[in-house]
């Protein structure tokens, strides 16, 4: 059985550029037809093409993403994803910003114990940041709103 490797790629909101991401996957020599690309928040694991690219994967495909925060947000998500991927998937994942979190290699106890306790912390890392977002944004709301600002769409009658 031949194995693949696949790129998952994901940004926010369109107006975010992916380009930074495809050039890493590219340079880490995945085939065009293999990089996924989604443009969808990480606050959960509800992203078709996403969950349609993980029920692709096989024994010994591997998933490649540019960090841990790519893949989501959601700390206890991400280690879910993690061990669903690794485990009974039986596929490997790479990220690329940490060498690391290679599953490809390195699956013997120690490699593994460094690689578990590493993606904890890196996940955890990406569910602080997305609340501190959410925090920014609420305040950033709420100092406009004390300015006088209105937000929102305006309502023509």
């Amino acid at each position: 059985m031949d194995c693949n490797t696949y790129g998952y790629v994901r940004v926010s909101t369109r107006e975010q550029n992916e380009a930074r991401q495809l050039t890493a996957m590219r340079e880490f020599g995945i085939a065009e037809e293999n990089i996924i690309t989604e443009k969808l928040s990480g606050k959960d694991f509800n992203r078709p093409l996403y969950q349609r690219l993980v029920n692709r994967l096989g024994t010994e495909d591997v998933l490649v993403v540019k960090s841990i925060d790519r893949l989501g947000r959601n700390y206890e998500e991400i280690l879910e994803q993690w061990a669903y991927i690794t485990k009974e998937r039986k596929a490997a994942i790479v990220v690329l910003d940490m060498p690391l979190l290679d599953t490809r290699q390195g699956r013997d106890l120690t490699g593994t114990l460094i690689a578990d306790i590493v993606l904890q912390l890196l996940s955890y890392v990406a569910q602080t940041e997305r609340e501190n977002i959410r925090q920014r944004q609420a305040e950033g709301i709420a100092a406009a709103r004390a300015r006088g600002v209105q937000l929102g769409r305006s309502l023509m009658v």
